[in-house]
């Protein structure tokens, strides 16, 4: 077939290209037509409801001048560092053992994975319990002698976020762990058998063969972990509200009371361009990386 007979690549697929204009659609308009919309009225001065009157940078000026938004970053990268390194560690450890064929192997990948299966506001009042000084662990162990035990960290506004990142890894690992159990599970067997057989040692073949195998894996997993760390919300609200005081904020609850409770939706629109900034300066990068190098 000549170059002049192909059909033109426009309409291939026909069917399946009509099918995805509503979503596309959604798309366009909720999605992107909202962040343009959001990015637009963060340079006014919108209090309880939008408004055109644009006063440029001040919205921006007002954030990076407020100590409650400064401490919600700073409690946002620590616990991002926390979750995806531990996240990541701890999930790729439970999977590389249940990888080894051992028994009970199912009743122990549900009972990893048996948290995530509860929301966050399910999981925050768990563990606001259980690391209630009163009746929580702190409680039972001095109740076994040792008097002078001390493990209060929602109590404690140096240390709260970690208290509140204890949790997340609690209720998300064992997603990891699945995930790399997965991707642990379609390695050829014969990799393993040739690393047995030139003597390789296990941490070896893992860490020289496998894990660079995985790289598929690992990419979903950070962006499965990435979008939790941007949007943590709920899971701060069930166990300290933001406190004490404003010691665990984060930018989505910054965000959320802004808009709803202090009604002022252009500080809030500013916050929210913000954590969007955040992301894109995180994905463009990657994607470059990724799209770029390949191509």
């Amino acid at each position: 077939m000549s170059k002049s007979e192909r059909p033109n690549p426009l309409f291939r697929n026909l069917n399946a290209k009509v099918a995805s204009i509503p979503m596309i659609l959604t798309a366009g308009v909720v999605f992107v037509g909202g962040t343009l919309w959001t990015v637009l009225y963060s340079f006014t001065n919108s209090k309880l409801l939008p408004r055109l009157n644009f006063v440029g940078l001040d919205q921006y000026y007002r954030l990076w001048v407020t100590p409650r938004w400064l401490i919600s970053i700073e409690n946002l990268l620590i616990y991002g560092a926390i979750s995806l390194v531990f996240s990541l560690v701890i999930g790729f450890l439970l999977a590389a053992l249940l990888d080894q064929k051992i028994r009970f192997e199912d009743t122990f990948r549900t009972i990893f994975l048996y948290p995530f299966a509860l929301s966050f506001i399910v999981t925050g009042l768990v563990w606001q319990w259980l690391l209630n000084p009163d009746f929580g662990i702190q409680h039972v162990v001095r109740g076994l002698g040792w008097e002078s035990f001390s493990f209060d960290p929602l109590y404690n506004s140096s240390i709260v976020i970690y208290g509140i990142s204890i949790a997340a890894l609690w209720q998300g690992t064992g997603l990891i762990m699945c995930l790399m159990l997965a991707g642990l599970r379609g390695i050829d067997e014969d990799i393993w058998k040739a690393a047995r057989v030139d003597g390789i040692p296990m941490w070896k073949t893992y860490l020289f063969i496998v894990i660079p195998m995985m790289r598929p894996v690992f990419i979903t997993t950070l962006v499965i972990i990435a979008s939790g760390i941007v949007k943590v919300y709920d899971l701060v609200v069930a166990q300290t509200s933001g406190g004490p005081g404003i010691a665990s904020e984060v930018p989505a609850k910054y965000v959320y009371d802004y808009m709803f409770f202090a009604q002022n939706l252009g500080q809030g629109f500013a916050a929210s361009t913000m954590m969007l900034l955040s992301v894109v300066i995180v994905i463009v990068p990657w994607a470059y990386i990724e799209f770029g190098r390949r191509k």
